[in-house]
């Protein structure tokens, strides 16, 4: 076999890995293997393709890790998300408060519901259409 081929069996099987780790940091390692393939085609020798390979992938992830895709503090929790919890922005009418917490009728069952932590008791403990902001467990926690 040539060198070229052994350099994209090797890409293959990290595309492959890739498939299963759910991150895209193995396509970043796996386009480097595929450059080493392409020095290959081109007639480098084994130190020049194994160099290739390796600063185009560690470019590569370096690049995906700058990137949007590679920034852990964009993400919120779950329970504040609207995008995976379909309760969050939704609407429930509080009939009556009890020292900052209530129960409602939602989406056919009872829920326990208390005030957000920055809502004033005072103020915002009055009856009426509250927002649902976090789902913990199975108590909302609204904001009028």
């Amino acid at each position: 076999m040539a060198d070229w081929s052994f350099w994209l069996v090797a890409a293959g099987a990290t595309v492959i890995l890739e498939l299963f780790s759910g991150t895209f940091y193995l396509l970043m390692i796996a386009i480097g293997l595929t450059s080493g393939a392409l020095a290959a085609l081109l007639g480098f020798g084994m130190a020049t393709q194994t160099l290739l390979a390796a600063v185009v992938g560690v470019a590569a992830t370096v690049l995906l890790r700058r990137s949007r895709f590679g920034k852990l503090e964009n993400r919120t929790e779950a329970a504040r998300d609207p995008n995976v919890n379909m309760d969050i922005g939704q609407t429930v009418h509080v009939p009556a408060w009890q020292d900052g917490a209530a129960r409602v009728m939602y989406r056919g069952a009872l829920w326990d519901v208390e005030l957000e932590t920055g809502a004033a008791a005072g103020s915002g403990a009055a009856p009426g259409q509250y927002t649902i902001r976090e789902v913990r467990g199975s108590r909302l926690i609204v904001a009028a």
